[in-house]
């Protein structure tokens, strides 16, 4: 196999991966609301930890994490929703993802599983009020009773956001190092 065939191949293989992903949806509870991001955002998910608070950051930033060496900024996805603070405890999760190739920890109250909702069970965020939370609304996914509300992770964080959270991280990265 040539070095193009290689190439090809690769390519292939990135596109089927993105196949099986189609439609697949991890699911995630805020108080009594079941929400979900696309599975291709995903790193991993791990238990809540240490957060080290960073001065002058918006209340939604937590501030960062060391994740096996590498620091990651962490976002309460509930403040970031207007919702109200509350306690962490054993089911609280920290879901790592990757907005515009910034790793970002979200989080939520607790994570539910991964679904397939098929593109004809989504329906389109309805539009009632233009509010700030509303932009982080992808659409609603039916799975079987159940009304999931799926998020535009994008949307997440602005970008000028997400270059503060990237250079927050690199400074202390940079600190630890020193």
């Amino acid at each position: 196999m040539n070095e193009n065939q290689k190439a090809n191949g690769n390519v292939l293989l990135e596109e089927q991966q993105e196949d099986t992903q189609e439609g697949r949806f991890l699911t995630f509870s805020l108080g009594n609301e079941e929400y979900g991001i696309e599975i291709r955002h995903v790193t991993e998910i791990i238990g809540i930890q240490n957060i080290t608070d960073l001065p002058g950051m918006p209340d939604f930033v937590k501030g960062v994490i060391n994740l096996r060496g590498k620091v990651i900024p962490v976002i309460d996805v509930r403040l970031r929703f207007g919702m109200a603070n509350r306690a962490y405890d054993e089911r609280t999760c920290i879901v790592v993802v990757d907005i515009n190739k910034i790793t970002i920890g979200l989080i939520v109250d607790s994570v539910s599983e991964v679904i397939n909702i098929p593109a004809e069970n989504i329906e389109p965020a309805p539009m009632i009020k233009k509010s700030e939370s509303s932009r982080f609304i992808k659409g609603l996914g039916k799975a079987g009773e159940t009304i999931i509300i799926l998020l535009e992770i994008e949307r997440l964080i602005y970008r000028e956001e997400a270059e503060r959270l990237e250079e927050m991280a690199n400074s202390q990265e940079s600190a630890r190092e020193d």
